[in-house]
């Protein structure tokens, strides 16, 4: 209930920002404008965002027969966890990984990477498995494409703010002024505040939704310890042998497949795998 609350205030920031922008950008009119846009892309994020991820990771549909074990687990989890069976895709590629997609548990994928189905005990990856069905149940697909959206928006917004700028119209509309000391203020936090606010915002949504999937795995599944055993394999591999993925994708797999260290924990998509585990295995006896 909790992350649920967090993840709410969270979206609601990111889309006030969004018309914050918006209005600085071009008065009522530009927050006018700037909600429609937010609209618009979320309507398409929310019926497309699946077909995009699938096609961008190079999945490829897996039938019964060709992965009949795939199919059998697939089916006994989303039936604990009391949703449809997802659709499956199988990713061509040796590092171990996985996400799943969808606009909702009627329209879900799950897709795995050949390296993870060989690299995990069946217990590893039922575990795995159920962390995916956990984002469906939850619509974390929705929710992180959404706010990848708006974040996204926000910085396109920021770069027209700049182009706005230079050439003396930022902030100008019709029944306001702008200029001084606060129309510069305002052209700071537009198109260098902002983004950033809107990004660390979205990765703290993503870290969030991973917390509460793992919760949820652990919980479809009934053993903690074999899904925080997958994501300490996980984790080693993708320093290994790291994915090459588009980056606006990173956030769907159940590791992060983009190495980093430093400052750029702050921007990660996921939470340290360290406190993942550490949480997973206080939850044993308790799933």
């Amino acid at each position: 209930m909790i992350n649920t609350l967090k993840t709410t205030l969270l979206l609601a920031v990111l889309t006030g920002l969004f018309l914050v922008v918006g209005q600085a950008l071009g008065g009522r009119n530009g927050m006018t404008i700037a909600l429609v846009m937010a609209g618009v892309m979320n309507f398409g994020a929310y019926w497309f965002s699946d077909k995009m991820a699938l096609a961008m990771s190079g999945a490829r549909p897996v039938s019964e027969q060709d992965a009949p074990q795939l199919h059998a687990t697939v089916a006994k989890l989303a039936h604990s966890a009391g949703i449809p069976k997802p659709r499956v895709y199988i990713i061509p590629t040796d590092t171990p990984n996985a996400f799943a997609t969808g606009r909702n548990p009627d329209h879900a994928a799950v897709a795995v990477t050949q390296g993870l189905m060989r690299l995990l005990s069946q217990e590893e990856l039922e575990g795995v498995l159920a962390h995916e069905l956990g984002h469906i149940r939850n619509r974390d697909i929705l929710i992180s494409s959404i706010a990848a959206t708006m974040a996204g928006a926000i910085s396109y917004l920021a770069n027209m703010a700049q182009w706005a700028f230079m050439f003396g119209g930022f902030g100008r509309s019709d029944d306001d002024e702008g200029g001084g000391v606060a129309g510069l203020a305002g052209a700071v936090v537009t198109m260098i505040v902002a983004p950033i606010a809107a990004l660390l915002i979205q990765m703290a949504i993503s870290r969030g939704r991973e917390y509460k999937a793992d919760a949820t795995g652990a919980e479809i599944c009934g053993r903690p310890e074999a899904l925080a055993g997958a994501l300490r394999k996980l984790e080693e591999w993708n320093h290994q042998l790291p994915m090459h993925v588009n980056p606006a994708t990173a956030q769907m797999y159940i590791v992060n497949p983009l190495s980093g260290g430093g400052i750029a924990n702050l921007f990660s998509t996921h939470p340290p795998i360290q406190e993942r585990i550490k949480r997973l295995l206080s939850m044993q006896g308790r799933s």
